[in-house]
């Protein structure tokens, strides 16, 4: 038998490919909702009240608000959370309303997280 390098360095790729870490909602989402979202948006908040969006957790979360799903599993582009965080709302309803805008680190980490299917990871 010989040795094939090209084939080993490609098998090698392509472990490492299939190894790589999915984004979590309890370790990489929840932490960015909890510092920017949380103190309006869990019950009895102001933003809750206004829209009934609670992020308190996963199952409150994917319920969205009163007027639908704020997360489309496998679409950040057709996910309001990230068009609100974005910027591509309204300026009167962009999000975090008051608070610095989230960082880019930030929003990519949800909208990874949403592309990977939003799972309660």
């Amino acid at each position: 038998m010989s040795f094939k390098p090209p084939a080993l360095v490609l098998l090698v790729a392509l472990v490492v490919a299939g190894c790589a870490r999915q984004t979590s909602f309890t370790t990489d989402v929840y932490p960015i909702l909890e510092q920017n979202c949380l103190s309006c948006h869990s019950d009895g908040k102001e933003g809750h009240a206004a829209s009934g969006l609670s992020v308190e957790n996963y199952g409150k979360l994917m319920r969205g608000t009163n007027f639908g799903p704020v997360i489309m599993p496998g679409s950040s582009a057709s996910s309001t959370l990230l068009i609100l965080v974005e910027g591509r709302a309204h300026k009167s309803i962009s999000m975090p309303r008051g608070s610095p805008p989230l960082s880019s680190a930030q929003i990519g980490l949800i909208r990874k997280w949403i592309d990977e299917g939003a799972r309660n990871n």
